[in-house]
């Protein structure tokens, strides 16, 4: 099926593999694309999590992939001085190894619309509501990302049909991201209006994925019903798989750290804590067996995951739903 996003992404399935910290490994990265949908590269989970040097784990992921195209996720709050000048330097480096379709979050994404445009890339934006896509429209970018409340990790508020709603008069391409665990919720999603899908919890349970096997049985046993919001990753809420490490710490913030996002000057180092400890935490609890004091992401797509499966297939599979 062509679409706006085939069209800009390049791929023959419109069918992104969204960037996840700590979960997306260059080999789940370069399977989904190999299979005619795009893996997108998250730079801290590649260097960070699974230890590559940046430029050599781009360059492994595009091998898997065997020629078809990658794209690259960029974080661009600007939490501090550092963190944007590194940023810069991965995009300027994926820039260099090819790779030309972008998706941006959580910051204004006006500079990398910017730096992507001049070598004929394209920029898709992440966004929860209205209000911050109009703002990535007038940034610049030519897509949205459309995180809908079964969306794991930083989930929206919002149903796929109302946001599809409240996004589409603004003529841009819309990717419903959020509770897509099957062929069929792909076909529906597309079958709305929306010119393309971004699944992450799916993907984590495939042969490609270096989740714990655990952390995969996990998402195959857990429900809808077993997903909750927590605050205690980040400061805001983030969807995780109720266990029993969750139950005894907690869903809401401490009132010290709510009383610190709540002020002008105290939030930014509130959010460099909790990003810090975050980083720490997710990147232990991926290779993480029961047993161990676990958050494990997911979302409400964990409906309809039955099984751990090749990321190729679940391509070819969605793929087929759609003719």
């Amino acid at each position: 099926m062509k679409s706006s996003l085939t069209a800009h992404a390049h791929v023959r399935v419109p069918l992104i593999c969204g960037a996840m910290y700590p979960c997306s490994n260059p080999e789940l990265v370069g399977a989904v694309s190999a299979a005619g949908g795009i893996g997108i590269v998250q730079p801290i989970s590649m260097t960070y999590v699974h230890g590559h040097d940046f430029r050599a784990g781009v360059r492994l992921a595009q091998r898997i992939a065997g020629g078809n195209p990658i794209g690259f996720n960029a974080l661009i709050e600007e939490s501090s001085r550092y963190y944007r000048a590194r940023m810069e330097q991965w995009i300027e480096i994926a820039l260099e190894e090819g790779i030309r379709f972008f998706i941006t979050s959580l910051g204004k994404p006006k500079w990398v619309a910017e730096c992507v445009r001049q070598v004929g890339g394209v920029v898709y934006h992440d966004v929860t509501a209205l209000k911050w896509a109009e703002k990535g429209r007038d940034a610049g970018v030519q897509g949205l990302i459309a995180v809908n409340r079964r969306a794991g990790g930083h989930a929206g508020d919002k149903t796929a049909d109302a946001l599809f709603d409240e996004l589409a008069p603004l003529g841009l391409p819309i990717v419903c991201a959020g509770g897509i665990g099957t062929p069929a919720d792909f076909r529906r999603v597309m079958d709305l209006g929306y010119a393309g899908a971004q699944v992450g919890t799916r993907f984590i349970v495939t042969t490609e994925c270096s989740a714990h096997r655990d952390y995969k049985q996990a998402i195959v046993d857990a429900t809808a019903k077993d997903i909750v919001l927590t605050e205690r990753l980040t400061g805001v809420p983030v969807a995780v798989i109720n266990n029993a490490y969750v139950q005894r710490l907690g869903l809401a913030a401490g009132p010290i750290a709510r009383w610190m996002l709540r002020g002008r000057r105290t939030k930014h180092w509130m959010r460099t804590i909790y990003a810090l400890r975050s980083l720490r935490q997710l990147k232990r609890d991926l290779h993480a067996g029961h047993g161990a004091e676990e958050y494990w992401q997911a979302g409400a797509s964990v409906d309809g995951i039955h099984s751990v499966q090749p990321a190729g297939e679940i391509v070819k599979e969605f793929e087929a739903a759609l003719s």
